[in-house]
């Protein structure tokens, strides 16, 4: 991620608004800016049934469809049975991560 404009912002910002200080001002205001290019915030939709898909919103049932059962056929807990506790534990997150964005994208498109 190369964000830049929140340090830059940030900077300017907290500049001017600790004019008494303005070196104490512009550190605490890029400090902040880069709290805010990192994405600390979640100011991004990170809610996105389709991306956990890998989808876009434009997609039409049927291609829903076929990236659910892709995906639950290659992390669904049961083909791992005889695998590392680990490896089973990110199949089973990974699994239910597919199953509530395949839910959601139902529910979103009234079915």
């Amino acid at each position: 991620m190369n964000r830049w404009y929140g340090k830059l912002l940030g900077l300017v910002a907290g500049a001017l608004l600790f004019r008494p200080n303005p070196l104490f001002g512009a550190v605490v205001g890029l400090l902040l800016g880069h709290a805010f290019d990192s994405d600390w915030f979640r100011l991004r939709r990170h809610d996105d049934p389709w991306a956990e898909l890998g989808l876009t919103d434009e997609a039409s049932d049927a291609e829903v469809e076929q990236a659910y059962r892709r995906l639950i056929s290659q992390y669904h807990p049961d083909r791992l049975a005889g695998a590392a506790p680990e490896l089973r534990a990110q199949a089973e997150q990974r699994s239910r991560a597919i199953n509530a964005a395949y839910d959601r994208i139902r529910s979103l498109r009234g079915r």
